[in-house]
């Protein structure tokens, strides 16, 4: 199951609960998940996201029972229904965290594989710990990356190393994650994990939530945008961040020589 909520810190917190299955993904928690991301951006509450696991486990994928992979070579198996599950499922939580307008964390407190994998990498931050383990299984089963890989992965650690871990099924482990661009930060162990995420995610929620949106969505599409048109939109999102009240209380904190209270209700 997928439970969310919203603390009084003004972050919302998405844990993946089903342990006994390493957190796969059923077609009800795929769905959940979606729900909950969209509830944090409708929801003006929230001004940071963080999303773990619960038990020894980040998340184990989709569960193949859920997938309609599995009935392929079947009986009247139509292969157009596995480009539609996509569409719907995997393909859209992955799609609404990367365009989340708010700060995202993901706590990867164990094993991630395939598109759980990519779910954490979906997000702006990503810690891990020691024993955290990347693991990308599609060719082992005759299938091609999805749930959004072929598009993050070049992006984080390049395409030679990207091809090696999709089409050689190659592991990452803890601080490896960190020195390959998959992570940004790797604890000193689980528990730290915990408490170091929870603290990046509520240090997030207290910033300007309407310029750091704005600046998440320049630096994801930089690598499709030419230049002119990179610094187009740099222009108008500082126009946009220009009318907020973050911004205005961000100019008086500067020159009253005070921190700026992003977070409060009236700003």
């Amino acid at each position: 199951m997928i439970n969310y909520e919203v603390g009084d810190d003004r972050v919302g917190r998405i844990t993946l609960d089903r342990p006994e299955a390493r957190n796969a993904l059923t077609v009800e928690m795929r769905d959940d998940l979606v729900a909950a991301v969209r509830s944090a951006r409708a929801d003006s509450r929230v001004r940071s996201l963080l999303v773990t696991g619960t038990g020894d486990s980040f998340c184990a994928g989709m569960d193949l029972r859920a997938s309609t992979v599995s009935q392929a070579g079947g009986a009247g198996f139509d292969p157009r229904t596995t480009s539609e599950a996509l569409r719907i499922g995997v393909q859209t939580f992955i799609r609404e965290l990367w365009e989340l307008d708010k700060p995202t964390v993901a706590a990867v407190n164990g094993t991630a594989v395939g598109p759980g994998a990519h779910l954490a990498l979906a997000c702006d931050f990503v810690l891990v710990q020691p024993t955290t383990r990347f693991i990308w299984s599609f060719a082992r089963w005759g299938l091609v990356v999805d749930a959004g890989g072929a598009y993050l992965l070049p992006r984080l650690v390049g395409l030679p190393r990207a091809k090696a871990l999709v089409m050689l099924g190659d592991e990452v482990v803890g601080a490896d994650a960190v020195t390959l661009g998959l992570a940004y930060r790797c604890t000193d162990s689980v528990e730290a994990l915990a408490t170091e995420a929870e603290a990046l995610a509520v240090r997030l929620a207290g910033g300007p939530t309407r310029s750091l949106g704005l600046s998440k969505q320049l630096l994801n599409t930089t690598f499709e945008t030419a230049l002119p048109v990179a610094l187009e939109r740099e222009g108008q999102a500082q126009s946009l961040a220009a009318c907020s009240p973050e911004m205005a209380e961000g100019m008086a904190a500067f020159k009253e020589k005070r921190p700026p209270k992003f977070a409060d209700p009236d700003t």
